[in-house]
């Protein structure tokens, strides 16, 4: 029979290693956020004039990182759940959640000149207009969000709710017959991009 010292303390082991097993993806995401942050520099997709060249569609370098990043991910995320290395947790979307989204992010975008991934890497650059806007920015859109979130949970943020459907889940296929064309025609449409002289 265990004593109560016993119990305690494998108990105390346990949430010890829980607590260190739940911190591990936090360090992950970090390391991986830095080195998306230092991409984005080395890409140019901090800098404000590559950001309105996009926007002007006069420089293309923006798609070119986020098309390539979309086709790599794509690749590896779903190399990782055919394994069984990971198990994807969808949340459930819906139209009016894509709208005011998308009118966030585009208000946003088109005051400052960024969107969320490149104010980051802009603000550890040292740029004033990201740290000063963007930053309040993002601080400001997401305490206001908060306080309007128990208006709109049950109101405009489920019109339209389309469930945590995926294409393949919804065309009933394996997730590679989706993914291959995808990643297929996104590296045509860089070549593409790259030989007009976008």
């Amino acid at each position: 029979m265990e004593t109560k010292k016993q119990v305690s303390k494998t108990t105390l082991n346990a949430k010890e290693a829980l607590s260190e097993e739940d911190r591990r993806p936090l360090f992950f995401g970090l390391g991986f956020g830095i080195l998306f942050g230092f991409l984005l520099h080395k890409g140019g997709a901090t800098k404000y004039d590559v950001i309105v060249g996009q926007l002007l569609l006069t420089d293309f370098t923006v798609a070119k990182i986020m098309l390539s990043a979309v086709a790599t991910g794509m690749i590896g995320i779903y190399f990782m759940k055919s394994l069984g290395w990971i198990k994807l947790s969808l949340k459930s979307g819906s139209v009016g959640k894509n709208v005011i989204g998308a009118l966030i992010f585009g208000v946003g975008f088109a005051v400052l000149g960024y969107c969320p991934g490149t104010i980051a890497g802009a603000i550890g650059n040292g740029y004033l207009d990201a740290i000063v806007g963007g930053l309040a920015g993002i601080v400001l859109g997401t305490w206001i969000f908060a306080l309007m979130y128990p208006k709109l949970k049950d109101g405009i943020l489920k019109k339209g709710d389309f469930g945590d459907i995926t294409i393949p889940r919804l065309l009933k296929v394996n997730d590679w017959v989706v993914v291959v064309p995808a990643v297929s025609l996104i590296v045509l449409l860089l070549f593409w991009i790259e030989k007009a002289g976008f």
